[in-house]
């Protein structure tokens, strides 16, 4: 139990870190270099300036472009959380300065903190909550086209309405209905605000008169199928296209009966959006989780745009000019196109939603940089900078879509990446595993006995101890491993894997290791003359003969969830945890627990030894400390973005963000103490 005066403290930073997720970062300094991408959600047009465009993301944060969708800036965030999903974004009609946008949690279900309606009354370089709908998972979000007034909502408790442009709300199905529930879409007619159409993830609904009564409009679509979009022919009410699971389905009576189209494979039916074009009505648009589809006959007959790689979340279609069009994407961000959808390419200039989760410098050449992602599949993997990390170049072929974890660059320039499955290096253009160098006759088999012991009361190893006998084939299962950490010291390279830890002297080409104590992932490693450190949840370890015997070390007693470690200069070790942060000046003999550190959830620490200080980030602040040794004196920086691994580099601050790519800061930066 803390005493009064730290919880005092603790609840002060705590105030200061939930909101300073709301300040500016470009107002910091530090701005957000890519690489560009990543997962981009819904879109909304200004109509009375189609060049203005808003994009939604699964972050919280909401981005504008001034251009067409060419060029974006990242504008302001909803709520205090980092995984708001943004799937509806709304300009007003009337009002092209009132911004509204949905949000929910994708990893929760029904709570306090699950999601919202949220509005801007300056085109959205800020947005409030409405207090009504706070809490509410909101799902689809519409404006009646006949009175702007008059706004709906699908939430997983049922639909809602305001008839005073979001200040007030009202449930309009039935209260606990165990059918008109987990609403994921909503349209409206356009000429007759009381006729109302929600799609639930088990069949559509439809009332005629502002709720009063529901009706189901089932027929021809198959039971239990999500409905994700609901699309009403604004020339023709009648004509009605709605997606589901199970396809799409067309009706010429207002919904009252079904036809399923043809077209469009099984394996591509979950439709998340479908978009009409503004001005030639017969062509609809249809983003699934497999590509993109158009139908220019009114749904007879369907064709392929994109690959089957191209997850779809949302359709924009230009009304100056419906040869342009944009998709919001999974992983590869913004895709536009100036020729009606017959191809795309990227249009994420100043857009990064990538979760880059390595970060390395050449120690040669400072301008020299990579960057690892994990998420983004075939889209994803390494990026280089040759520019100090101000633009970024994808170099991915070999890696096969998985995630990279941990970078190292060799002295020689060579790269060598962790990933979810296996090491791969790079000497050329395409990443290879390290035994692809090797010779068969020289790889890499080997047995040993692995040395594990509790030292005795003299900190020697204990009279009768044996080693316990191990024989792999070590290249093979480090191909087999989760990387988590790689380290280098001179000429020795060590990786921290879920089968051990492993070690090479020839820039990763051969590698020899295994075990080090029982079994589990080792998530961190740390090197400091000559002595290796291994960490996992409850064991921390240190080898002095590159991983053949291993010393168990005494833990932190609170600390539970270790993210990450740093040996500092003095020989000090710290660790960083879910719990706080700890140090020992006596190789584990003793450990200290920074009492006063008001950071939590901690997720990266690292020695930085141009300054002599311990730099430490949190999965839940967009604050960087930098802790004195000893732990007694710290200074601190907002950033305003979520950062860890943050590097100095030629004066400047370079750091891999949890969602928005690779964050640079400027010369020198302010810190308050």
């Amino acid at each position: 139990m803390y005493p009064q005066t730290q919880r005092r403290w603790n609840f002060i930073f705590a105030l200061i870190f939930c909101f300073s997720v709301l300040s500016n970062a470009q107002e910091s300094g530090w701005l957000s270099t890519g690489p560009y991408g990543g997962d981009a959600r819904s879109f909304a047009l200004n109509p009375h300036n189609p060049r203005q465009i808003y994009l939604g993301t699964t972050s919280g944060w909401v981005y504008l472009s001034e251009d067409g969708g060419r060029n974006w800036e990242r504008l302001a965030h909803l709520g205090l959380s980092d995984d708001f999903v943004i799937d509806h974004l709304i300009v007003d009609a009337v009002d092209p300065q009132t911004i509204y946008a949905a949000a929910w949690v994708l990893t929760r279900g029904q709570g306090d903190d699950d999601g919202g309606i949220f509005v801007s009354h300056d085109a959205g370089r800020h947005f409030t909550e409405i207090k009504a709908m706070h809490g509410q998972s909101v799902r689809a979000l519409a404006q009646a086209p006949s009175d702007p007034n008059m706004l709906f909502a699908g939430t997983l408790k049922g639909v809602y309405r305001s008839t005073d442009g979001g200040a007030q709300w009202e449930l309009i199905s039935p209260e606990g209905s165990n059918e008109i529930h987990e609403i994921e879409s909503i349209a409206i007619d356009p000429q007759n605000p009381a006729i109302v159409y929600a799609g639930t993830w088990h069949l559509p609904w439809k009332t005629t008169d502002g709720g009063k009564t529901w009706h189901n409009i089932k027929q021809g679509i198959i039971d239990d199928s999500d409905v994700f979009s609901i699309l009403v022919d604004p020339d023709e009410p009648k004509i009605v296209f709605a997606s589901a699971c199970s396809g799409i389905y067309k009706s010429v009576n207002g919904g009252e009966a079904f036809s399923k189209v043809q077209g469009i494979p099984a394996t591509a039916r979950r439709t998340r959006v479908l978009m009409q074009d503004p001005i030639h009505r017969s062509t609809v648009y249809a983003g699934t989780t497999e590509g993109l589809y158009r139908t220019t006959d009114g749904g007879h007959s369907w064709q392929p745009l994109t690959g089957s790689g191209t997850i779809v979340n949302d359709v924009l279609i230009d009304p100056s000019n419906p040869d342009r069009v944009l998709l919001a994407t999974d992983r590869s961000g913004v895709l536009a196109s100036q020729d009606r959808a017959r191809s795309f390419l990227p249009s994420n200039q100043g857009f990064s939603q990538r979760q880059v989760h390595a970060l390395a410098v050449d120690p040669n050449n400072s301008q020299r940089m990579v960057a690892g992602v994990v998420n983004d599949k075939f889209y994803g993997g390494v990026f280089f900078s040759f520019d100090g990390g101000h633009s970024w170049q994808q170099r991915s072929i070999g890696l096969d879509g998985r995630d990279v974890m941990t970078l190292v660059i060799n002295p020689d320039g060579s790269v060598v990446a962790g990933t979810d499955n296996g090491i791969f290096r790079v000497p050329g253009s395409a990443w290879e595993k390290p035994n692809a160098w090797l010779p068969p006759e020289k790889a890499t088999y080997y047995a040993r006995k692995l040395n594990v012991y509790h030292p005795d009361k003299t900190g020697k190893k204990p009279a009768g101890h044996k080693p316990v006998e191990e024989s792999l084939d070590g290249t093979k299962r480090l191909q087999s491993s989760r990387i988590f950490d790689m380290e280098l010291r001179g000429d020795l390279l060590c990786a921290a894997a879920s089968t051990g830890v492993y070690c090479s002297h020839d820039a990763g080409q051969t590698w020899q290791g295994g075990t080090v104590i029982f079994s589990g992932d080792i998530r961190k490693i740390a090197m400091s003359d000559g002595v290796l450190y291994a960490v996992r949840p409850g064991i921390l370890a240190e080898s002095k003969d590159e991983g053949k015997s291993w010393r168990l070390m005494s833990m932190p007693v609170h600390a539970k969830s270790i993210r990450s470690m740093a040996v500092a200069a003095s020989g000090d070790i710290w660790l960083a945890a879910a719990e706080g942060l700890y140090l020992t000046h006596d190789k584990g003999e003793h450990w200290l627990e920074v009492k006063r550190f008001p950071l939590r959830d901690l997720n990266s620490i690292a020695y930085e030894p141009a300054l002599n200080q311990l730099i430490v980030t949190s999965n839940t602040s967009t604050y960087v400390f930098k802790v004195n040794e000893g732990g007694a004196t710290w200074t601190y920086v907002n950033t305003g973005w979520l950062l860890h691994q943050v590097k100095l580099v030629d004066g400047h601050y370079i750091a891999a963000s949890l969602y928005d790519g690779v964050v640079i800061g400027p010369e020198n930066p302010p810190a308050q103490h």
